[in-house]
């Protein structure tokens, strides 16, 4: 899969939605208490943690040590006053929480094993599938860091095209999402469209205006959701573009 960037690529995201985008609450965590930004971490922290596990593993600690200081690392992030102190990289979420990682891993360990049973109160974590996705991570030879952008670049369009079937799902096109699913990230010319219109039961325009529709949404939801993990709009881009060239190098 890989990030889409066409023309259509450069349409603004709604201006309010930078009101309320779940990184502008985060921000706001670590100077007041906030639940809406205790809120915004948790759930940023339960779709992103997957990228800081296998970061860690690529540091060389076993897959129950990487267990233990993710957990702790979480315990702690979710404090709201944590914030005010591991937040050196103010712009991109990714850039904070690996920063951040870094740090803990620095001088907590200590505290790790104390604070694992907080966080499974909090985030619902399934290390064990974890460990199998790691042990299907490529060449070892790739620096810890770009390893976490990989992932992190992976989980954020995993997230895109599972709010972009919810969405068809719930409107009763769940048929046409999954038939025309794989448009999403190919050329135009790359679309079988008798083939598609043969099996939907649609014509062949149809089948082009619904893939045109699909491709332009799947647009739209991707950058709303990198929106949510920069500080301003006039980073969206050049995040899309970075995220494209760690998934293409990988």
């Amino acid at each position: 899969m890989v990030i889409m960037t066409t023309e259509h690529s450069t349409a603004r995201v709604p201006h309010d939605y930078f009101v309320t985008t779940r990184w502008t609450a985060v921000r706001q965590a670590g100077q007041a208490d906030s639940s809406l930004a205790s809120q915004a971490l948790a759930e940023l922290s339960r779709t992103y943690w997957y990228p800081l596990y296998v970061y860690v593993r690529r540091r060389g600690y076993s897959s129950h040590d990487a267990e233990d200081l993710t957990q702790g690392f979480f315990a702690r992030l979710l404090r709201l006053n944590s914030l005010a102190e591991v937040s050196p990289e103010r712009g991109k979420f990714r850039a904070l929480l690996l920063a951040s990682m870094k740090n803990y891993l620095q001088g907590e360990w200590d505290r790790a094993s104390a604070q694992k049973r907080d966080v499974r109160q909090t985030l619902s974590l399934d290390f064990e599938e974890a460990e199998t996705r790691y042990h299907r991570e490529p060449s070892e030879n790739i620096p810890p860091e770009l390893v976490f952008d990989r992932q992190w670049a992976l989980t954020l369009l995993e997230r895109v095209v599972q709010h972009l079937r919810e969405e068809y799902d719930v409107s009763g096109r769940g048929a046409v999402f999954h038939g025309l699913r794989h448009a999403i990230t190919v050329g135009e010319d790359q679309i079988p469209h008798a083939e598609l219109a043969a099996r939907l039961g649609l014509s062949e325009e149809a089948v082009r205006v619904a893939a045109h529709r699909l491709r332009k949404r799947y647009r739209q939801m991707l950058r709303e959701e990198i929106a949510g993990t920069v500080a301003d709009e006039a980073e969206i881009d050049a995040e899309m573009a970075y995220l494209r060239r760690v998934i293409s190098a990988s």
